[in-house]
């Protein structure tokens, strides 16, 4: 059976192959982010990581391949996935509110030293934003993936020193692009971690 090339879903494919394509111009900016990554790893930082939804899976992805390993035998490195606690998550989220989830947790745990990730397809789930700025104000690195650059990713970049806005608007392209995105920061550091500098 073969494919008619009006179907919507091919209509998806190519829509995916021109946001995966434009992931390109990111990389160099990707091997920045993992230099410093490595280097507070290096120095005993720890690196924590959110979002909701499928932003959150791909928090704990990027989690998973740091604790585990990417592609090489290496040590595990130290990594904090905020939304796989669903008691701490729905203590915070009853007590103060769903927006202060992730902040009441980076600011409890992460320090200067550390890395503050944060996943979000539109840069305006209010959780992350705050998240994000507990993260700064923590004196940790404070790192954004998201999607609308034409919006400059959103009122949670004003709180990243890293901003990775994937071109598109769609949420399932912007996650599909941060997964490769993920990747390819995992590679970067999967390769130091096997023979540090």
């Amino acid at each position: 059976m073969t494919v008619d090339d009006r179907s919507p879903l091919v209509h998806h494919v190519d829509e995916h192959l021109t946001v995966i394509e434009s992931v390109r111009k990111l990389v160099a900016d990707v091997e920045i982010l993992g230099d410093e990554l490595c280097e507070r790893l290096s120095h005993g930082g720890t690196v924590y990581s959110f979002g909701n939804g499928g932003s959150a899976a791909d928090a704990q992805h990027l989690v998973g391949e740091l604790i585990g390993r990417y592609c090489r035998e290496r040590r595990a490195l130290p990594a904090v996935a905020l939304s796989t606690d669903p008691t701490v998550t729905t203590c915070i989220g009853n007590d103060y509110s769903f927006e202060d989830v992730f902040a009441r947790q980076v600011s409890a745990l992460a320090r200067t030293g550390d890395v503050v990730v944060a996943f979000t397809t539109s840069g305006r789930s209010p959780n992350v934003v705050a998240g994000l700025r507990a993260g700064r104000d923590a004196g940790a690195l404070t790192v954004l993936f998201t999607g609308q650059p034409e919006a400059g990713g959103g009122p949670a970049a004003r709180y990243a020193e890293h901003v990775f806005a994937v071109a598109s608007e769609r949420t399932a392209r912007v996650q599909e692009a941060h997964v490769l995105l993920l990747h390819l920061l995992s590679e970067h550091i999967d390769r130091w971690a096997v023979a540090p500098d």
